[in-house]
């Protein structure tokens, strides 16, 4: 299994401020959509995560926009792990541009995994064992 998983969005007017530059607090949205995208790809569901008690909300976001994107743009997402603790996880997430592949944003998210009561709760041994692997193979 690929370590890193990748998705498209296309830019469309409306993801554009006055200057005609994607708007800044768009990107954080698309890198959302792209780490769903990670755990889908892999049969992890935030929905039935989150009735079985595990919510998995940001608490660090660390980003560096190196370079604007502008209307009609394909850009790819890519989500990658970097790090797991007992309770949290990091991933490095890139976003590309796909016909100069320009990096324009480049950022590490880290999720904590907690439970109904709002406490961390060790992440669930399935998803540990896919994140292990996959930092395993990515050395």
């Amino acid at each position: 299994m690929e370590h890193t998983t990748a998705m498209d969005v296309r830019i469309y007017y409306e993801d554009t401020d006055a200057g005609g530059f994607v708007y800044h607090a768009n990107y954080i949205k698309y890198l959302e959509r792209a780490r769903t995208e990670y755990f889908r790809s892999r049969n992890f569901f935030i929905a039935q995560l989150a009735s079985d008690g595990f919510v998995f909300p940001v608490v660090r976001l660390e980003i560096d926009f190196k370079a604007p994107a502008f209307h009609d743009d394909l850009l790819s997402v890519v989500t990658t792990p970097v790090r797991i603790g007992g309770s949290s996880v990091t991933l490095c997430q890139k976003i590309v541009r796909h016909n100069d592949g320009k990096l324009l944003v480049d950022g590490f998210v880290t999720l904590a995994c907690i439970g109904p009561a709002l406490k961390a709760k060790r992440i669930p041994l399935a998803i540990r064992r896919m994140l292990e692997a996959e930092l395993e193979n990515a050395e």
